[in-house]
Order: C-alpha cells, then sequence, then structure tokens
C-alpha cells in the first residue's frame, strides 16, 4: 500500500491530503500518513414515550381535589361535591388512572407523574414506541443516537489494518440498557433527536433493546506530523476532512506515555523522523534567509532610484539598509513611534540594553495602550542555552503593567532561532544582524547592519511569520493554564492574544471554556486597547 520509492511511510490514496496540509506552511512536514479501520457497536432500541395535552376542566378539578384535600376524597364524595353524576367522574378517574396521573386506588391521590404533570397545567397522552439506533465508538468513548441504521459492511475497509491490533482500546460495548433512565434520557436530550423535551411535556419514560449489537467498521487516517515552529512531534487522527480531536488528544498521551509505536503502528523509524526533522529544519531556516535576502536585494534597488521616482518609492515603501551607529538611533525611533504593537525576537536578552532608559520607554509606551510581545532564545532546548536570560532583567521587564495591572510586556522563551526583528504596528520591520536586546550598538562600531522596512507585503510576510510563534505560545500556555487551573497563566496567555489583536478569539477562549470568572480580565484588556485609539487620536 506504500510507495515502493517514498522514504516516509504514506499511503497511496492520502498523498493529496498529506500535499494539502504541508502546503499550509513550510514548517510543517507530514512523516507518516496510513489509514485503519475501527469498530463501533449499533444497538437498535426502542423508546417509550410520553407526550402532554392540556387538560379539560374536570380534569383538573380531580387533580386538584387529589391534591388539595386533607382528606383524600371517593369517586361518590368528589361527584356529591361538584354536584355531577358519578359516571363523569368515574370515566374521568379511570383515564387519569390509565396515564398514571392518578393512583389505582378507590381514594384519589396524585401520582408523582401527576404532579409534575399538573404543574405544566398538562396531563400525559397514551405512550407510544419509537425505535432508533444507539452507537456506540469505544474509541472515541461516546455514544451517538440515529433515526436510520448506518451501512453494516464495507468489504474494502475489511482491507485496512486494524487500530485495535495497534493500540489498546476498551472493546466492551457500552450497553445502552445499563444507562440510568435519567442519564440516558439527558444523552438522548442532547443529540439532534428532539425525542426528549420535558419542557415541552415530552418524556421518553422506558427503554428496551429489540435484538443484539452489531458490530460496524469505520475509516480512520492516522498522520505524524513534524511542526518545525515547536520542533515537535504531533499526531493527529482524521475522519476524511474532520480532525478527531479527543482521539488525537488519547493517542498523543499514549505516544507520550511509550503505550504505542510509531514504528509498529505506520512503520516510521527513528532514522526518517531524525532525517525529515533536518530537512524541515533547514527549509524554514532557508526561507527566512530567503526573506532577508529579498528585503537585501530592494535595498540595493532602493538606492539606484533616480530622483523622478522617490515620491512612488516613498509611497509604496522602502527597504532602507543602516549600518552600526544608525542602527540604535532607528531602534528608539521606531519604537517610540508605536501606536498599538510591537513584537521584538532578540535570541539574547541582557541587562545592557535593558536597562532603567529602556525599561522607561516600554512603560511609557504601555500606558499610551501599546501592547509588547518579546520572544527570545537560540538553542533548541531551554534547558541548552547558554546565555540565557537573567531572572532580573526578565523580572523587571514583567513588571511593566497596564493601568489596569495586566502584563503589557510579554517576554517568553521560544527558542531555535537566529532571527532578529523587530515589527512595529504591521508598518516598520527591522530586521539584520544586529542583537536587539543585548547589544547596545552605541559603541565600537562592529560592522553590523540591519534593513528598515516599509514595504507592505514583505512587512507582512514578516509579519506573519513571527505573530504565529507568539499565537502557537498563548495557545500552549492558555491549554497548561486549563489543566493546571493557573489563573496567571491564564491572563497572560489572554494578553498575548490581545497583543496580536485578537481580543475577539481571547473572549471565545473564555465562553468556550466556561471561563467566566475572567471577563473582568477580558475588559480591562479591551480598555488597553482604547487607551491606544484615544492617545493616537488626541496626537
Amino acid at each position: 500500500m506504500f510507495l515502493a520509492s517514498a522514504a516516509k511511510p504514506i499511503d497511496e490514496n492520502l498523498k493529496s491530503l498529506v500535499d494539502k496540509i504541508e502546503a499550509q506552511s513550510s514548517s510543517l512536514s507530514v512523516l507518516a500518513a496510513r489509514q485503519f479501520r475501527y469498530n463501533l457497536y449499533q444497538t437498535p432500541i426502542e423508546l417509550t414515550i410520553k407526550e402532554a395535552r392540556n387538560f379539560n376542566l374536570l380534569e383538573e378539578f380531580i387533580i386538584r381535589a387529589g391534591i388539595e384535600f386533607d382528606t383524600p376524597a371517593t369517586a361518590d364524595e368528589l361527584a356529591s361535591v361538584l354536584g355531577l353524576d358519578t359516571v363523569f367522574i368515574t370515566s374521568t378517574i379511570s383515564t387519569l388512572q390509565s396515564l398514571q396521573v392518578i393512583g389505582n386506588t378507590s381514594e384519589i391521590t396524585v401520582t408523582p407523574e401527576g404532579r409534575l404533570f399538573y404543574e405544566r397545567g398538562s396531563v400525559p397522552q397514551p405512550p407510544y414506541a419509537v425505535q432508533i439506533y444507539a452507537i456506540t465508538s469505544p474509541l472515541e468513548e461516546n455514544i451517538i443516537f440515529k433515526y436510520e441504521p448506518l451501512d453494516l459492511l464495507d468489504n474494502a475497509l475489511m482491507s485496512l489494518p486494524n487500530l485495535a491490533d495497534f493500540v489498546t482500546i476498551e472493546q466492551e460495548n457500552n450497553d445502552v440498557i445499563s444507562l440510568p433512565l435519567d442519564e440516558l434520557q439527558q444523552k438522548i436530550q442532547a443529540s439532534s433527536l428532539a425525542l426528549h423535551v420535558p419542557e415541552q411535556g415530552k418524556i421518553i419514560n422506558s427503554c428496551t433493546i429489540t435484538s443484539p449489537s452489531q458490530i460496524i467498521w469505520r475509516k480512520i487516517e492516522f498522520l505524524v506530523i513534524f511542526d518545525a515552529n515547536d520542533d515537535k512531534l504531533n499526531i493527529q487522527v482524521r475522519s476524511g476532512n474532520k480532525i478527531l480531536e479527543s482521539v488525537t488528544t488519547k493517542l498523543q498521551s499514549l505516544l507520550a506515555e511509550e503505550r504505542i509505536s510509531l514504528k509498529s503502528l505506520c512503520h516510521l523509524s527513528d532514522d526518517i523522523i531524525n532525517f525529515e526533522r533536518e530537512v524541515t529544519l533547514k527549509r524554514k531556516n532557508a526561507e527566512i534567509e530567503a526573506r532577508v535576502e529579498k528585503i537585501r536585494q530592494k535595498a540595493l534597488a532602493n538606492k539606484t532610484e533616480t530622483d523622478s521616482n522617490t515620491d512612488k518609492s516613498i509611497e509604496a515603501g522602502t527597504a532602507i539598509q543602516l549600518r552600526d551607529r544608525q542602527i540604535n538611533q532607528a531602534f528608539w525611533e521606531v519604537l517610540k513611534s508605536a501606536k498599538r504593537q510591537i513584537l521584538i525576537y532578540s535570541p539574547w536578552v541582557s541587562a545592557a540594553v535593558v536597562d532603567e532608559k529602556f525599561l522607561k520607554l516600554l512603560q511609557e509606551l504601555v500606558n499610551r495602550g501599546v501592547w509588547i510581545l518579546i520572544g527570545h532564545g537560540i538553542a533548541r532546548r531551554q534547558e541548552d542555552e547558554d546565555r540565557p536570560i537573567p531572572p532580573e532583567v526578565e523580572a523587571k521587564l514583567q513588571a511593566i503593567k497596564t493601568s489596569d495591572g495586566l502584563p503589557g510586556v510579554n517576554i517568553f522563551w521560544l527558542g531555535d532561532s537566529h532571527v532578529k526583528e523587530i515589527i512595529v504596528d504591521q508598518e516598520i520591520h527591522l530586521c539584520g544582524s544586529h542583537n536587539w536586546l543585548s547589544y547596545r550598538g552605541d559603541y565600537l562600531p562592529r560592522g553590523e547592519s540591519v534593513y528598515k522596512v516599509t514595504i507592505p507585503n514583505q512587512v507582512q510576510e514578516a509579519y506573519e511569520f513571527l505573530s504565529h510563534r507568539f499565537q502557537d505560545h498563548a495557545q500552549t500556555l492558555w491549554q497548561k493554564a486549563l489543566q493546571v487551573r493557573d489563573p496567571q497563566m491564564a491572563i497572560n496567555s489572554l494578553c498575548v492574544w490581545a497583543s496580536l489583536g485578537m481580543e475577539d478569539l481571547a473572549l471565545k477562549q473564555i465562553e468556550d471554556n466556561n471561563c467566566l470568572e475572567l471577563l473582568p480580565v477580558w475588559e480591562k484588556i479591551k480598555a488597553q486597547g482604547q487607551r491606544s485609539v484615544s492617545t493616537y487620536k488626541h496626537n
């Protein structure tokens, strides 16, 4: 099934999917892609359902009598009180007893179910039966309900390897009949089948399995993807175009615990993993170099422009080369010009640059509503950094707050990058050989050069690359905050999203994860954005 000439174990019929994933980013490489079959259980069940109807006047009197009389009355006694023929009372009581609204005794007593219906001004109608199918997936650990059965067998699937031969999956069928009635009611109510709607008086009364469960086979795609941005191997499990998030998380956890083997699952050896990792990292670095070279060529072209084209050049943006002492001057001018956002990546950070003057400028910028993101690190693992950021320097940067007490400067290790970049307001891009946060550059010229770029498409290209790394960090930080229930970690991730202009995503994460206690933080985030707008208008 695998291509004989391919170094990577990829099923032939998954090549187009692999190409589509790798086309999303040069930092992604699919190392393996394989299809498996896995089983579901399909169980036909019969539900007994009661629906309500409005009670008539006589039914209301009888039920009220059963609830309100201190001493339960008989049919004859109630007929005497109401001045009606006993036949009418007896007939109506018989109907209510058949609907289990009142008890089967000579005295009129109302059942708990009858009281429930009475509160809604109704009585149940005679129950009726509905047949549906319960589909249980041991792999996804869920159960769904359908009116129509799934197809029993696709012979083509039987040629695929069974996932259960490689991954230990609890294969017991979640027997629907073993579920308590209230749990079954909740599951069906949460489905798309409108069979249990208590607020409308429609209630599932019982459930019966009508025949044994049948095994249904389905197909999934198992992919191993290397992400050069995070230097991380990820598993992705899909069913067609849909990523199965719960299954992906489950198998990723099993892989981390070494309870599954990529070699047995998809013939993926350590040699292939290491080789493809190096290729992908080199491709990512080559892409960065190509971007810088494009800027360098544009800067050279700007030098040869004639005076007659000067206005046009300014309108379209420029790429200007700066050297030595010009760099430090441009560094301060560009930072001071910020209106909304500053993104900085510097392999190293030191007190030589992060001094009182620099910290004062950052605080002033934050006070004006500017968000600041700083990424650092050159090694592939943080513990391998030979020049880590001094803790006291990091603490001083983290102490810069908005007027509402939120982190105005978010600084964190990203690692595995030699790039030295600053992007301000998605309008100005500084890049080159200068180490922005570890070398001041205002003494002893070292022959360094930097490009100041205002060409919109090139600035945007650089922004997308760097902002993607910050976004990934925010998502990782948010997931960890949810796991360990760390409010400050959650606030930091929300502020990173805000720094990237993604306030709506921050709000969605709060709502989707029911972290409503963080809504006041989001309000403060919006207020910081308004300070930027207000300052810019006044200026």
